[in-house]
């Protein structure tokens, strides 16, 4: 991959120990098996968000099994090369050159964090390699090129979902938002929902990042609460949104928490108890959701992993299903040909209709589950 090398060699010195892996791999990777298809995938399994990491494994491992039961894709079967990226992007550096080099995929699948995508996308374009992320959500990430898809919707429509689910469904006047410095996804959400309530005639009562890992957050939960919002909102991972949500009602907060789709995780429900009572998070697919394919989705996954699905599972099920169905489409696994294919994408996902603008972004409504009963229910969809 001299394309990638001549990337990797612009942008920045590499470490001894990855020069070393490029040539390692280079040298391991020269042959590859004409009978499968290698698709890799970075995947979050260790670090601070090991459930989103689990999900994706089983979406994306369920997928490809039914499509090799099913014989494949152009006679030859698919084979998944999946890699821990533990949510950091250095790690995920190494992770990808292997990948890259070493196994010689043909497509990645992820990476399902923001952080880790942004550093991976320029990678693949740079090798002509396509990416399908099921929920890597900054903005800025398809413009890294024309290799770079997602199928889950941007922090820019969740964010502003959010606002109007706030203010024209739950018709709340009031908000205040605390965010994890550290994480971008949080900090972009915060941004774009602040942004959004205002306009539509919100008031933000106040908006407050937090050292990333703190393990106490009463000072800053306090001052928000002085201003007397309504509401919430709370874009971090589900650790720390469960966090927030316990320090803010044994402060005597009695109104709405509202997050992201970082919430989406079996945990979240099972251990926010009343804490998270009548909470809502934005999100690209619910369970619960009466439709034929979701009710299919969800059988097959309960009688493979013994467990639901969450969004995590489910996006990754769809990016891998429309990654698949590009390469049965495009006749062929060569770079240039599978990215015409994607770009083409009118796909009936799980989470819903899959197609993309002309960013690479889907165009589909978002979703808004409600924590009631110590479970996640589908609430309702608001349109792009």
């Amino acid at each position: 991959m001299p394309a990638l090398r001549r990337y990797l060699h612009d942008r920045r010195p590499l470490p001894a120990a990855f020069s070393l892996a490029l040539l390692a791999g280079a040298l391991l990777g020269c042959g590859r098996d004409a009978s499968t298809i290698r698709i890799g995938g970075l995947i979050p399994l260790t670090g601070e968000a090991p459930s989103f990491g689990e999900s994706a494994r089983n979406g994306y491992e369920l997928a490809a099994r039914e499509w090799n039961e099913r014989g494949g894709v152009l006679g030859r079967r698919l084979e998944l090369r999946l890699e821990d990226d533990r949510g950091d992007p250095a790690a995920s550096l190494y992770a990808l050159t292997k990948l890259i080099e070493q196994d010689r995929i043909v497509a990645l699948l992820g990476a399902t964090t923001s952080r880790v995508s942004l550093v991976a996308a320029p990678l693949v374009q740079a090798a002509a390699i396509p990416m399908v992320s099921p929920n890597s959500s900054d903005p800025k990430l398809t413009g890294i090129g024309d290799y770079i898809f997602r199928v889950g919707v941007t922090d820019q429509t969740q964010g502003e979902a959010g606002a109007r689910f706030a203010w024209q469904e739950l018709k709340l006047t009031r908000a205040a938002c605390l965010f994890d410095t550290g994480n971008p996804f949080a900090v972009g959400l915060a941004q774009i929902f602040k942004a959004r309530f205002t306009s539509l005639g919100g008031t933000v009562v106040g908006c407050e990042g937090h050292a990333p890992g703190a393990a106490n957050l009463k000072p800053q939960v306090a001052r928000l609460l002085h201003g007397r919002p309504d509401l919430l909102f709370l874009p971090d991972f589900y650790q720390d949104a469960l966090l927030i949500a316990r320090e803010a009602r044994a402060l005597g907060f009695k109104g709405t928490l509202l997050g992201g789709d970082g919430w989406d995780s079996p945990r979240l429900a099972a251990t926010g108890g009343r804490d998270l009572e009548a909470g809502f998070f934005t999100s690209n697919f619910s369970r619960s959701e009466d439709r034929p394919a979701v009710r299919t989705f969800v059988q097959r996954y309960q009688n493979r992993y013994q467990s639901d699905p969450d969004a995590f599972a489910a996006m990754a099920y769809d990016a891998a299903n429309v990654l698949f169905d590009a390469i049965r489409r495009a006749g062929s696994t060569a770079g240039p040909a599978l990215k015409a294919a994607l770009a083409r994408t009118d796909f009936p996902g799980v989470s819903g209709q899959i197609r993309f603008d002309s960013q690479r972004n889907p165009i589909k409504a978002t979703v808004i589950i409600e924590i009631r009963d110590g479970t996640m229910r589908y609430r309702s969809q608001i349109a792009p």
